[in-house]
């Protein structure tokens, strides 16, 4: 488990985490969440003991990082893959990892075999590729086979076989009662993975919840499709009740300010066939879009309107001009 109270870390006048309370269950998915500048990353350093906080706690099972006797059991950390000798082989760095924690060398096989690196184990770890990179690194953090894993965007670099890999290693991870703590930018990946969401803009915390409540918050007032052999009439009828009908190319409508629940019952008492009602929910990445908007720290700068431009004189206008 991993418990965060009252965490803040200034830098100078900058702050980077700001008063940040959460913690971090067993057995569960944790997803960790925000816009770039947020302050994910300065709060994974302040977990691993890699910064000291200006204020507040931050412990795993009970513990600061720094007073774990034997940190590789406790916890298996992902921050920054490619932070290793490259001129040593993804073997050997594991192997030297495991020296300094008493780990047998058949552990350094399991956790090869694990993330699938056997055939390039005993390569220079300069010739990785990127999600090469990304598998030896979270074989590292899971070489002293720890209750709690801290990975900082695991899926960087994966091909599609990968990102499923890692996608399914964590849910077993978790599965096996570990603690799961990761952030990421793939949006439609973590929504597949992840069970629980944690959520910060500008180093405070927004949210703290289940996947689906999140996505639900952010879907109060979605539109609804609904599809009948009389939709023009049904048009009419939900008018009547408020709500706005914008037809679509399908013959479906697409229905504003009112629920599901309410359109069927309007089509009912209308006496309106329905073929169908789906309730348009948003997705993680458009739930999470919408409720961070307001806390990103740089805007993406919106294309201007192309200006009209003056013709250009050809030879021939030039040659009719007096």
């Amino acid at each position: 488990m991993i418990e965060v109270r009252g965490l803040s870390k200034h830098y100078g006048e900058r702050v980077a985490v700001e008063d940040l309370t959460f913690t971090v269950q067993p057995g569960v998915v944790t997803g960790f969440l925000g816009p770039n500048g947020a302050g994910k990353s300065t709060t994974m350093r302040l977990i691993l003991g890699l910064d000291r906080p200006t204020r507040g706690t931050a412990t795993v099972n009970g513990q600061s990082y720094q007073d774990l006797t034997a940190p590789l059991h406790e916890v298996g950390a992902l921050l920054e893959a490619r932070a290793v000798h490259t001129g040593r082989s993804g073997y050997n760095h594991l192997l030297a990892l495991a020296h300094t924690h008493g780990i047998p060398r058949r552990r350094v096989d399991e956790v090869v075999a694990m993330v699938g690196l056997e055939s390039v184990a005993r390569k220079r770890v300069g010739s990785f590729s990127l999600g090469m990179g990304q598998r030896l690194g979270v074989a590292a953090a899971l070489l002293g086979d720890p209750a709690t894993v801290v990975l900082d965007e695991p899926a960087n670099g994966l091909d599609p076989e990968g990102i499923r890999w890692i996608r399914n290693l964590l849910k077993g991870l978790a599965a096996e009662g570990r603690t799961v703590f990761l952030s990421s930018h793939l949006m439609s990946e973590m929504e597949q993975t992840a069970d629980h969401l944690i959520v910060i803009g500008r180093g405070r915390l927004v949210a703290d919840t289940d996947v689906a409540s999140f996505v639900a918050r952010a879907s109060a007032g979605a539109p609804v499709r609904v599809r009948s052999p009389e939709s023009a009439t049904l048009s009419g009828i939900l008018n009547e009740h408020g709500g706005r009908c914008e037809p679509l190319e399908d013959g479906a409508l697409r229905v504003f300010g009112l629920s599901a629940e309410q359109v069927g019952e309007a089509a009912l008492r209308g006496g309106i066939a329905l073929h169908e009602l789906t309730p348009l929910q948003v997705t993680l990445e458009d739930a999470f879009m919408s409720i961070t908007k307001d806390l990103v720290e740089y805007q993406q700068p919106q294309p201007e309107a192309a200006q009209p431009r003056a013709p250009v004189a050809t030879l021939a206008d030039r040659e009719q001009q007096p």
